[in-house]
């Protein structure tokens, strides 16, 4: 059975080093990076299954390495930050990252939600190669075996998250998926309050695909209901 790896990147060695024991206690291989440059130098030399990144990293902060591991990688990021704030957690996972734990944070909670980021990543790669076609409308194409999108020829860069709102909308056009809907298919947890998070991820979505400049939406509003694919 294949050993999964853990990067581990924080500046706080003894907050790297609980971190570290919790997993190995589950069964993980551990990486530990002090900075972001050296996080970064780990994500292309090893083959790394998810990565725990501190926000606020000397050289490079977590946002940055986020931004560099998604130009290449689709793996789970999980943010670890002190700051606590309701548009802190959203900023982070808006920035790509899969999920947002604040500090000081009870170790066994981080190991749950790395089981569970895990848990998703494989069901997704085990699924995708079966389950999914390349979906063409409206000069959009968008594969999702290589998780890319073009439109008009053009490649448009997503976070996972942004192109997975993508995807499940436009796998049902004219279909109307409410906040809560969309939260429990991309995120695959029982919707609580991530109203928020949803519609700052709709709304950055809506500015890569150039709606601000076209007057033919892409992702349609039906207020008090949802949101719709308008392919």
């Amino acid at each position: 059975m294949k050993t999964i790896t853990i990067l581990i990147a924080d500046d706080e060695t003894e907050i790297a080093d609980l971190i570290e024991l919790h997993l190995q206690k589950e069964g993980y291989h551990c990486i530990k990076a002090a900075d972001g440059q050296e996080a970064e130098a780990v994500i292309r030399t090893h083959p790394i299954d998810l990565a725990i990144l501190d926000i606020m990293m000397p050289k490079l902060d977590g946002y940055e390495v986020t931004r560099r591991i998604r130009e290449q990688h689709h793996l789970p990021i999980i943010f670890l930050s002190a700051k606590a704030t309701d548009l802190d957690k959203i900023a982070g996972l808006v920035q790509g990252a899969d999920d947002y734990v604040t500090k000081p944070f009870n170790p066994m909670e981080l190991v749950a939600r790395v089981n569970a980021q895990l848990r998703r990543s494989m069901q997704f790669n085990q699924l995708a190669p079966v389950n999914t076609q390349v979906l063409e409308t409206g000069g959009m194409i968008i594969d999702p075996e290589q998780r890319a999108v073009f439109l008009f020829g053009n490649p448009i860069k997503l976070t996972p998250k942004e192109f997975d709102i993508l995807y499940l909308l436009a796998s049902h056009p004219k279909k109307v998926y409410s906040s809560e809907n969309i939260f429990e298919h991309v995120w695959g947890e029982t919707y609580y309050e991530g109203g928020n998070t949803v519609m700052v991820h709709i709304r950055t979505l809506r500015k890569k695909l150039g709606e601000d400049q076209n007057k033919n939406k892409w992702i349609k509003t039906v207020w008090g209901v949802g949101y719709t694919f308008n392919g």
